[in-house]
């Protein structure tokens, strides 16, 4: 593990703050630092923090998809006293919106939470699993089938997370002067802009890439979850970004990263060792006693580090050579 930055940023979180990186990809924390460095040069990261939710879906059997459609019509106009239910559970849990989908005669309910400062899966596991049986007593004519039914959608990738958002859905952007990106990144704004588009957006189409558009999202994200005590299967969904970028009117430089589904939290599983309370404490997000702001804080500086990784290894690519001669002075050992 070793610290990158310091990261300038503005916006939603305003902050100089250095971040861990913990990983075996050892050219991933220079390449992290020359994002971080020719951003604060040119005033920093704009951090825009769009929305917060964890989602888990819960699959209930009617007898048939009319009986379906009646109760997702009800259940969907009845949040009040659904969070009734879930006030029970939890302090912290607040039912913000129900998404059904009708398959057959299956039922399937999409339940999106506010979570404070945990990320929530146990959150909104336990909510889900004691609105359950009052659905089942409300609606006599439904049966459970499963506590998860896949529409959440937990570490895997899919299009309605990437649609609705599961976690975080954090925008970070940066504007760059043509001669700090010649400086810095050894590169031109158009060249990475032309890169950019023949590689993370036709490369991505060809690859079949569920929406998503980015050169190496989840290096970042891993490394980060690791230092930060996160669940790390959650990259599977978190990686799913996309980049975009534009040579403005002046020849200058804008970049951006748009991550729908930063799973982050400040409290819960893997918070409590004392390296990781450490890493939170250093990078300010144990001090805000508002609920979800210290977890809020913590997204903001993920989505400026994937932002920064994304933006040095687009410019590196620009230049034939400079990847591979990177990875071998950092990486390859004399015997190899």
């Amino acid at each position: 593990m070793q610290w990158v930055g310091p990261l300038r940023l503005r916006g939603d979180i305003m902050a100089e703050v250095e971040a861990p990186l913990a990983t075996y990809e050892t050219p991933l924390w220079p390449s992290v630092n020359r994002g971080a460095r020719v951003s604060a040069h040119a005033g920093g990261i704009h951090i825009t923090l769009v929305d917060a939710r964890m989602s888990r879906s819960i699959t209930l059997q009617a007898p048939d998809a009319a009986q379906a459609r009646s109760a997702a019509e009800a259940i969907s106009a009845d949040i009040a006293a659904l969070q009734q239910v879930v006030s029970e559970t939890s302090r912290f849990a607040q039912l913000i919106e129900v998404h059904p989908k009708i398959i057959g005669n299956l039922l399937i309910l999409r339940l999106d939470f506010t979570t404070g400062d945990a990320a929530g899966h146990n959150m909104v596991t336990q909510a889900a699993d004691q609105l359950i049986p009052y659905l089942l007593a409300r609606y006599p004519f439904l049966h459970y089938v499963s506590i998860s039914g896949n529409f959440c959608t937990d570490k895997k990738v899919s299009a309605v997370n990437a649609l609705y958002g599961r976690g975080k859905y954090v925008v970070a952007e940066t504007w760059l002067p043509e001669r700090l990106v010649k400086r810095f990144l050894k590169t031109t704004p158009q060249k990475l802009v032309a890169l950019h588009i023949k590689k993370n957006l036709l490369g991505s189409i060809a690859a079949g890439s569920l929406m998503s558009a980015n050169a190496h999202a989840a290096n970042m994200l891993l490394a980060f979850y690791l230092a930060t005590g996160q669940d790390a299967a959650n990259i599977v969904e978190g990686s799913q970004c996309i980049d975009h970028a534009e040579v403005l009117e002046n020849g200058d430089l804008y970049f951006s990263t748009t991550l729908p589904n930063l799973i982050v939290g400040t409290v819960g599983n893997g918070k409590g060792l004392d390296f990781v309370r450490d890493n939170l404490a250093r990078m300010g997000c144990l001090q805000n006693d508002t609920p979800g702001e210290n977890a809020r804080r913590l997204a903001g500086i993920c989505a400026a580090v994937v932002l920064c990784g994304e933006l040095s290894l687009l410019a590196a690519q620009t230049n034939p050579g400079e990847l591979m001669a990177a990875h071998l002075k950092l990486e390859r050992q004399p015997h190899d």
